[in-house]
C-alpha cells in the first residue's frame, strides 16, 4: 500500500506541473482593461513573480493559431471517417425530416463568391436544423445541361474539330467536361464546411433525372400546356437558339439608332377623307427603335380611346399623330425657331381604323389596326410599327386581325430572300438595320434617324444583343394553370416578404414559356414529326412513356444514338418510316425546374415539398418560377414550403466584380492564401462564413481584402475567448462524472448565477435569431457575449479566482463550473456557422463529454434553462468598473498608478436603492482566507480589479480621500461618483493586490498576503513539493 501510495504522489505531482505550467503565461492580475484578444497576451515589461510555481495557469494544446489550412482538412476529416453524416442521420431519424434542396449551379467554371454566399447560407440552415433534432439530408445539384457548357467545350476545339463534329460526338464531350467540373466544384464546396451527401449528388444529366423530367413534361402535354406553335420569341444570333426571359439581361449603355417614318395613306378611314388626297396625300408617322423590322411591317396599330391630330407644316407635309405629341414632334423634326404644327382636324382613335397605306420599301399595302393599352403617349407619335413576326404586342394584334407572321430573318440574324434581294444576307444588328434606314431616307418616307439610349435584352451568356424573331417553337401556355400558381405562391413563406411580391408580379405577367431551344446538348424534347410533310405530330402517351423507360435504361444519349424504330413504342414500329425524331432539346430552366420530381420527389431519403429553396434574388424569374409553374402544372402545389434568397456579391466598395476590373475575389484563396502568404494569407474556411454570417444577405453584400482582415479580427477574438476558457478546465471534472469537482447551481455565487443567466439568455437569442435564419443577428450576440460578457468582464475578473485561490478553493470551483457550461454554449451556439472552430473546440476539451462530436446531442436546451439572475445589482456593478475605469485611465496616464491593482477607489451613490446593492458587496477590509464579509466572489474589489474599493458618505468625504483631478463628474452610467488614489499597504509578491496587512503577522511567506500563504501550503500539500524560492535570476511569469 505504502509503494501504491508513493507512485501516486509520485504521478500527482507530475500532472500538476503539466497542467499547471506557468513559464509561458503572464501573471494574472496584471491584466486590465481588455478586449478578449488579450487574455493571452504579454506587456512588454513583464514584473517577475517569485511565486510563479505555485499559481495555476491555463493549460491546452487549443492553439491560438488555427492554422487552419491544416487543422481544418483535419477536422473535414474526422467528420467523413466517423460517418458524422450518416450517425446523425440515425440519431434524428425519429424527429422528423428537414429537407432544403439545393438549387444546381452550372457545371461551367470555378467557384466565386457568390457560390460560397449561397452554399454557406444553406449550409448554415442544415446545421441547424440538426441541432434542432431534424434528420437533414442535403443532396448537392449541379446543372449540366446548355449552351454555357456546350460553347466551353467549343472553345477548346479547333476549326478543323468543329466541321467534324457530330450531335453524339459533342454530347459525349459536353458530358465528359460537366462531370470534370461537378468533381472540381464538389471539392471546394466540401473545403468550405458544407454538410451534405457529396457522394450521391445529383447532376440533371443523369438517366433517372432525365427519365423524371420527361415525366413532367409528359403530365403537361397530356393537361394541354405544353404546344407547338409559330410566334416571336427572344432569339440569340450568337448562340442561335430561342432564349427564355431568364436566360436574358439587360446591361447599361446600350444605343438602338431609333427612326421616324411617314407612310403615305392609301385609302383614308371616313373620318379622314377630306384631308387626302392623291396630289396631298396624309401620311402616317411612326417610331420604332428597330428599324431592321421595317420589312416585316404589316399593319399600324392606334389606341382607340387616344385623341389624335392631322397636322400640317411645309417641312413635313400632312402627319397623323398622337393629339398630345404634336409639340414634342414638333420640336424632334425641327421645325423653324417658333414655328409649330398647324392642327388641321382631331379624331378619336377608333376614327383611325380602316385606313389603309403603302409600304414605302415594298408592294404592299396594310391597314391601320385597333391596338391595346400598350400604346401611349409616352414616346413615338402614338401609332406603333406593326411586325407580327417580331414582337409580342405586335404578334397578339396580329393574331387577332388574322395578318400574317411575316419574319424574314435566319438563326444567324441575318435578312432572307424575303426582305428583299437588296437586303437579303445583311445583319439585323449590325449593316442590314443601316441599309434599312438608308432605303428609307432614298424613298422619302425618313422624317428623322437619332440614337436613343434604352435597356435591351442580351444574351446572358455571349453577352451579345438579341432579336425577337417569329420561329416554330414549343411553347408551355402558363395561362392554362395560372390562377392556380398565385394561389400556391399563397402557401409559401417568402423570406424576405418582398420575394412574395417580386414572384407574383413575374407569374402574372408571365407569357407563354418557350421551352425548345435548338441545341444538341440537352434533354430533347420526345417528339417524331411526319417525315414527308413535317408538320404532323406524333406525342402521346405511349410514346412518352416508351421514351421515359429508355432513358431510365440509356440517358438520353439514346435519342442521338437510335433510330425512329427503337424510340417508338412497339405499336408504332411497323411505320417507323414514317416519322422523324425531332431535333429540337429543352430550356435548360425546365431541366432545373424539375429538379422536385427528379430529386425531390424521387429519392427516398428526401421529401416533397421540399421544406426550403434557397438561392439569389434573380430566381424569383428564374428557378423559383420554373420549378413552381412546372410543380402546380403537374400537382397543384408549390414545390417548397419556404424560400429564401439573398443578395449578389460586389466588392469593397460597391462595384459588380469584374476580371477587366482586378476586384474578383477568389473564396479558395481566401482559404488557402494567394502566392504571397504575407499580402494574400490562408484564413481558413471559417472566416469565410463568418464574412457571411456577418452580412446582411437580404441585400447585396461587399467582399474584399479589408473586409476580410477584419472579418479575422472578430474570428481571433473568439478563438481566443475559446481558448482560455478550455485553458482553464485542465483539472476540472464536470457535474455527472466520476470525481466531479463541479458546484451545484444553488451553491453558486451570485456573480456565477448571474452569468450563467447570461449563457441561457444569449442561447435563446441565437436560437431564435438561426430559426428565423437571421444569421447576422445571432453572430453579432455571439461576438458581444464572447467580448462583452465573457472577456471584458467575467473572464477578466475570474483571473484572480483561476490562478490565485487554492487548487480547490470553492471560488475557483465555482468558477469553473461556470466557464464550461459557458464554453460547451459558446461552442453549440457557433456551430452551425463556424464548424470548424466548434468542433476544434469540443475535439479539445480537457474532460469525457457524452457525445463526440460538438453536432451530436443536439441544441443546448439545459444550458439556455437558467433564469436570469441578480440583473439589476450586476448591471450597476459594470456600470461601475466602466466608471472607475475612466478614471483609473487618468491616473494611470500620470503615473499614479500602473495596474489596476495599484489603485484604490472610493464611491458616493445618492440613491439608497444603488447604495444597498453596493454596500453587499462590500469585502474584508484585508485579503484573508477564508473570507468573513463575502464568499469572497461577490465583492467590489474582485469585480472593479482594484486592491481596495470604499463605500463613502458624501462627495465631502470623496474629496477629501481623493485628489479632485481624479474623481468623476456626476453623470456617470452608474450613477456614482467615483474617486481613485494609490492602493495602501504592501503588494503581496504573488497576487499583486495591496495590503495592510502584509508582513505584520508570522505567516511562512511575509511577503505575501494571508490568503496567498493559504493557497501556497495547498498547493504544496496538492502536489506534494515544497516551494522553494527561485534565485535572483529569476523567470518572469509570461
Amino acid at each position: 500500500m505504502q509503494i501504491i501510495m508513493t507512485v501516486f504522489a509520485s504521478v500527482l505531482a507530475v500532472t500538476f506541473q503539466r497542467r499547471y505550467r506557468v513559464a509561458a503565461f503572464q501573471q494574472a492580475s496584471t491584466f486590465r482593461g481588455f478586449s478578449n484578444s488579450r487574455l493571452y497576451a504579454r506587456e512588454e515589461k513583464k514584473e517577475k513573480n517569485i511565486f510563479a510555481s505555485t499559481i495555476i495557469l491555463p493549460d491546452t494544446p487549443f492553439s491560438q493559431r488555427a492554422n487552419a489550412v491544416v487543422r481544418e482538412p483535419e477536422l473535414q476529416a474526422y467528420w467523413k471517417e466517423s460517418g458524422l453524416y450518416h450517425k446523425l442521420s440515425e440519431q434524428n431519424a425519429a424527429s422528423g425530416r428537414f429537407v432544403l434542396h439545393d438549387g444546381p449551379p452550372y457545371a461551367n467554371g470555378d467557384l466565386h463568391c457568390g457560390h460560397a454566399l449561397n452554399k454557406i447560407l444553406k449550409d448554415f440552415v442544415n446545421r441547424k436544423q440538426l441541432l434542432n433534432g431534424k434528420q437533414v439530408h442535403y443532396i448537392p445539384g449541379w446543372d449540366c445541361h446548355g449552351l454555357p457548357i456546350e460553347l466551353k467545350v467549343l472553345q477548346t476545339m479547333s476549326s478543323k474539330e468543329r466541321s467534324g463534329l457530330t450531335p453524339v460526338t459533342l454530347r459525349q464531350k459536353a458530358a465528359a467536361f460537366a462531370k470534370e467540373t461537378v468533381e472540381k466544384q464538389s471539392v471546394a464546396f466540401q473545403r468550405f464546411g458544407i454538410y451534405g451527401d457529396f457522394e450521391k449528388p445529383y447532376l440533371t444529366l443523369q438517366p433517372e433525372f432525365e427519365a423524371a423530367q420527361i415525366r413532367v413534361f409528359g403530365e403537361m402535354f397530356k393537361k394541354g400546356y405544353i404546344f407547338r406553335g409559330r410566334k416571336p420569341v427572344h432569339w440569340s444570333p450568337s448562340s442561335r437558339t430561342a432564349l427564355a426571359e431568364a436566360e436574358l439581361e439587360y446591361p447599361d449603355g446600350h444605343v438602338s439608332k431609333s427612326i421616324y417614318v411617314a407612310f403615305n395613306v392609301d385609302k383614308p378611314s371616313q373620318a379622314l377623307e377630306k384631308y387626302h388626297s392623291a396630289q396631298d396625300p396624309l401620311k402616317v408617322a411612326i417610331w420604332t427603335t428597330t428599324p431592321w423590322t421595317m420589312p416585316a411591317n404589316l399593319a399600324v396599330a392606334v389606341n382607340s380611346d387616344l385623341s389624335y391630330s392631322v397636322v400640317y407644316h411645309e417641312k413635313t407635309g400632312k402627319l397623323l399623330v398622337a393629339t398630345d405629341l404634336a409639340e414634342t414632334l414638333a420640336k424632334k423634326f425641327a421645325l423653324p425657331e417658333g414655328e409649330v404644327f398647324d392642327v388641321m382636324g382631331t379624331f378619336e382613335g377608333s376614327d383611325l381604323v380602316g385606313t389603309t397605306y403603302q409600304h414605302p420599301l415594298y408592294e404592299r399595302k396594310s391597314p391601320v389596326l385597333a391596338g391595346g393599352d400598350y400604346i401611349t403617349t409616352e414616346s413615338g407619335t402614338g401609332l406603333v410599327h406593326t411586325a407580327p413576326g417580331h414582337g409580342q404586342e405586335d404578334y397578339l394584334t396580329g393574331l387577332k386581325n388574322g395578318l400574317e407572321i411575316l419574319s424574314p430573318v435566319d438563326d444567324v440574324g441575318k435578312f432572307t430572300a424575303d426582305a428583299g434581294e437588296k437586303f437579303a444576307g445583311l445583319s439585323v444588328l449590325a449593316e442590314g438595320n443601316q441599309a434599312i434606314i438608308d432605303a428609307l431616307a432614298e424613298t422619302g418616307a425618313l422624317l428623322k434617324a437619332e440614337d436613343y439610349g434604352h435597356k435591351y435584352p442580351y444574351d446572358w451568356r455571349t453577352k451579345k444583343p438579341t432579336i425577337f424573331r417569329a420561329t416554330d417553337q414549343w411553347f408551355a401556355s402558363v395561362e392554362g394553370f395560372r390562377e392556380s400558381a398565385l394561389k400556391a405562391i399563397d402557401t409559401v413563406k417568402w423570406v424576405p416578404d418582398v420575394g412574395k411580391n417580386r414572384i407574383t408580379a413575374f407569374v402574372s405577367g408571365r407569357g407563354d414559356w418557350c421551352i425548345s431551344r435548338q441545341r444538341s446538348w440537352g434533354v430533347p424534347i420526345p417528339v417524331f414529326y411526319d417525315r414527308a410533310t413535317g408538320k404532323e405530330v406524333l406525342l402521346n402517351e405511349d410514346t412518352l412513356q416508351h421514351i421515359q423507360e429508355l432513358f431510365v435504361k440509356h440517358g438520353s444519349d439514346c435519342w442521338w444514338t437510335m433510330d425512329e424504330k427503337d424510340l417508338l413504342p412497339e405499336s408504332y414500329k411497323p411505320e417507323a418510316e414514317k416519322w422523324v425524331k425531332g431535333t429540337d432539346t429543352m430550356d435548360v430552366w425546365f431541366d432545373s425546374g424539375s429538379s422536385w420530381a427528379g430529386v425531390a420527389q424521387s429519392r427516398e431519403e428526401l421529401a416533397y415539398p421540399a421544406d426550403m429553396y434557397l438561392e439569389g434574388s434573380d430566381q424569383h424569374r428564374g428557378w423559383f418560377q420554373s420549378s413552381l409553374l412546372t410543380s402546380v402544372a403537374n400537382n397543384d402545389q408549390a414545390p417548397y414550403k419556404t424560400v429564401l434568397t439573398h443578395g449578389f456579391v460586389l466588392d469593397e466598395k460597391g462595384f459588380k466584380m469584374s476580371k477587366s476590373l482586378g476586384n474578383v475575389v477568389d473564396p479558395m484563396q481566401v482559404i488557402k492564401g494567394g502566392n504571397n502568404q504575407k499580402l494574400e494569407p490562408a484564413y481558413g474556411a471559417d472566416v469565410l462564413r463568418l464574412w457571411v454570417a456577418n452580412c446582411d444577405y437580404s441585400s447585396d453584400v461587399s467582399i474584399g481584402p479589408n473586409i476580410i482582415k477584419q472579418t479575422f479580427e472578430s474570428y481571433r477574438k473568439l478563438r481566443n475567448t475559446a481558448r482560455y476558457m478550455i485553458g482553464n478546465l485542465a483539472d476540472f471534472v464536470p457535474e455527472g462524472q466520476p470525481g466531479s469537482n463541479a458546484v451545484p447551481y444553488d451553491d453558486l455565487p451570485s456573480m456565477d448565477k448571474w452569468m450563467l443567466g447570461r449563457l441561457s439568455a444569449v442561447l435563446k437569442l441565437v436560437d431564435e435569431a438561426m430559426n428565423e435564419y437571421q444569421f447576422q443577428r445571432a453572430v453579432q450576440e455571439i461576438l458581444r457575449f464572447a467580448t462583452a460578457d465573457l472577456s471584458n468582464f467575467y473572464l477578466d475578473v475570474a483571473k484572480d479566482r483561476l490562478y490565485i485561490s487554492g487548487i480547490d478553493d470553492f471560488r475557483r470551483r465555482s468558477c469553473q463550473t461556470v466557464i464550461q457550461k459557458c464554453l460547451e454554449g459558446f461552442a453549440k451556439a457557433m456551430s452551425p456557422l463556424l464548424p470548424h472552430m466548434a468542433e476544434d473546440i469540443w475535439q479539445n476539451l480537457p474532460y469525457e463529454t457524452r457525445h463526440e462530436s460538438v453536432f451530436e446531442g443536439g441544441w443546448p436546451a439545459d444550458l439556455a434553462a437558467y433564469p436570469e439572475f441578480a440583473v439589476d445589482e450586476w448591471d450597476l456593478v459594470r456600470e461601475l468598473r466602466d466608471d472607475v475605469n475612466k478614471v483609473l485611465e487618468a491616473a494611470r496616464t500620470d503615473k499614479l498608478v500602473g495596474a489596476s491593482l495599484d489603485g484604490a477607489a472610493f464611491v458616493y451613490v445618492a440613491d439608497d436603492r444603488k447604495r444597498a446593492i453596493l454596500e453587499k458587496l462590500v469585502g474584508d477590509d484585508n485579503l484573508i482566507s477564508p473570507p468573513v464579509k463575502t464568499n469572497g466572489v461577490d465583492e467590489l474589489r474582485t469585480a472593479l480589479m482594484l486592491s481596495q474599493v470604499s463605500l463613502v458618505g458624501s462627495e465631502t468625504a470623496l474629496k477629501e480621500a481623493c485628489d479632485e483631478k481624479y474623481i468623476s463628474g456626476k453623470d456617470t452610467a452608474s450613477g456614482c461618483i467615483v474617486g481613485v488614489r494609490k492602493a495602501s499597504g504592501e503588494k503581496c509578491g504573488r497576487c499583486w493586490f495591496y495590503d495592510e496587512q502584509i508582513g505584520k503577522h508570522d505567516l511562512p511567506h511575509a511577503d505575501a498576503c494571508q490568503r496567498c500563504n493559504e493557497a501556497i501550503s495547498i498547493w504544496e500539500k496538492k502536489s506534494g513539493q515544497t516551494f522553494v524560492r527561485p534565485e535572483a535570476a529569476e523567470q518572469p511569469v509570461a
